[in-house]
């Protein structure tokens, strides 16, 4: 038991994975939306606020959570644990009654603490455990939040065809109930770590007067709200695109429906394996670079380069599907990436002791983002001037937003070489002084 205590496989990742991949499943969200409004007899536009709501209690959560996480891992996986699942059967209880504003509460509000809570949980515990490559801990454990769509969104299809859709809710609490209590059970800090409120609390509203936690702020907050704005539109630009394709123009209705059904659900599953690729060598790329930022600057420049190539080739009006799968696998890539990177980029300008608070302020962009990325999308598609290529419409203002945020992220690169440098004279200056 004590070489096991010790390991920090163990003792950091397999536990993140435990409680990363039940509580990645808010991503399934489209395998039930429908059904849920169905069995509701509500609108699907209604239903859509509870996973809305889900991300904005994770963010929120997360952003209040840090302080907790930092004094006890053992209760905030718990308290994941409890309100992830709570949340989870509950909407299934809420169905089950006919009681809309229940699945709000239930998946909304109480499985989204479950989710900010357990999101933050193994982060400062992976780069203890794994000083010497920060990046690469975070981004495999983070990456079970990315394949958990992948891994879950099956088996939720064939439990609601097997057992029906209340069902699938209690049965699956009941696997991450399991899952996620065998994670509290073994997570564990280094050996010798111990928590100092005086070296490890740090003061939210300091954190939140700098303008490099803005800058990463902002740059954060884009990237989500552009990968989100092109996500929930990616079923209908594939379809569209797909259409158009004289491969499939010439079949019936029903033919080319389940045509385009296969096609999209393999690219959704792709889709999964770049995001998953993302968080991981994106991650670790930053343990081999001087400055963390230079990852964000990579993935933004990377994203304003396919969305140019989108518009120089008109590729959703001409049906260039290449070029429309190129865009969508690599910004899921880098979607993926901004958040496995976030931990240990704010770790380079705050420090480890108070990465939790720090990232938990930092996820309050994802609540936003949640809200706005879904709206955004929706809104520019609804006022396109031409409506016939409406989708296209989306891609001008991605890229404006990717070179904003380009730009936020450059910026906080730029300052903190400059306090780096600062640091380093005054370091030189003491020791030259002490020499004397």
């Amino acid at each position: 038991m004590a070489r096991f205590a010790t390991n920090r496989w163990t003792s950091a990742i397999v536990p993140a994975l435990l409680i990363h991949i039940p509580i990645g499943t808010v991503y399934c969200w489209s395998v039930f939306k429908q059904l849920i409004a169905d069995e509701l007899g509500a609108s699907p536009s209604s239903v859509e606020w509870a996973f809305s709501l889900a991300i904005f209690f994770l963010g929120m959560s997360a952003a209040f959570a840090g302080p907790m996480v930092e004094r006890n891992i053992k209760r905030s996986a718990l308290t994941s644990m409890i309100c992830f699942v709570v949340g989870f059967a509950g909407t299934g209880a809420s169905i089950a009654l006919h009681f809309l504003p229940g699945v709000f509460i239930c998946y909304g509000a109480i499985m989204g603490v479950g989710l900010g809570v357990g999101y933050l949980t193994p982060v400062k515990n992976l780069m203890l455990w794994f000083a010497d490559n920060k990046g690469l801990a975070t981004g495999i454990a983070v990456a079970g939040f990315g394949l958990a769509k992948a891994i879950a969104s099956p088996v939720m299809e064939w439990l609601i065809g097997t057992v029906g859709l209340v069902n699938m809710f209690y049965v699956l609490a009941a696997v991450y109930a399991t899952m996620m209590l065998v994670g509290f059970l073994i997570i564990r800090r280094p050996a010798g770590w111990t928590y100092d409120p005086a070296t490890s609390h740090v003061s939210r509203r300091t954190i939140l007067t700098k303008p490099v936690f803005w800058g990463i702020w902002i740059a954060f907050y884009l990237n989500i709200t552009c990968g989100l704005a092109l996500i929930s539109q990616e079923k209908d630009i594939l379809h569209d695109v797909l259409q158009a394709l004289p491969r499939y123009s010439g079949l019936d209705q029903s033919a080319l429906a389940t045509a385009i059904a296969g096609i999209i659900g393999l690219v959704l599953a792709v889709d999964a394996v770049f995001n998953a690729a993302g968080r991981v060598g994106f991650s670790t790329l930053s343990d081999h670079l001087k400055r963390r930022e230079s990852v964000y600057q990579v993935i933004f420049v990377m994203s304003i380069a396919v969305c140019l190539l989108q518009i120089v080739l008109n590729s959703i009006g001409n049906a260039l599907l290449w070029a429309i799968l190129a865009m969508l696998f690599l910004v899921n890539a880098g979607y993926g990436g901004g958040f496995s990177t976030l931990p240990v980029l704010l770790d380079q300008h705050f420090g480890t002791k108070t990465v939790s608070t720090t990232h938990g302020l930092t996820l309050s962009a994802w609540a936003f983002a949640g809200l706005s990325g879904n709206q955004l999308a929706s809104f520019v598609v609804t006022h396109a001037p031409d409506q016939a290529h409406r989708y296209a419409a989306l891609i001008p203002v991605l890229t404006v937003l990717y070179v904003v945020a380009l730009a936020s992220i450059t910026f906080v690169k730029v300052r903190g070489g400059r306090v780096d440098e600062a640091a380093t004279v005054t370091a030189k200056s003491a020791a030259v002084g002490k020499a004397a």
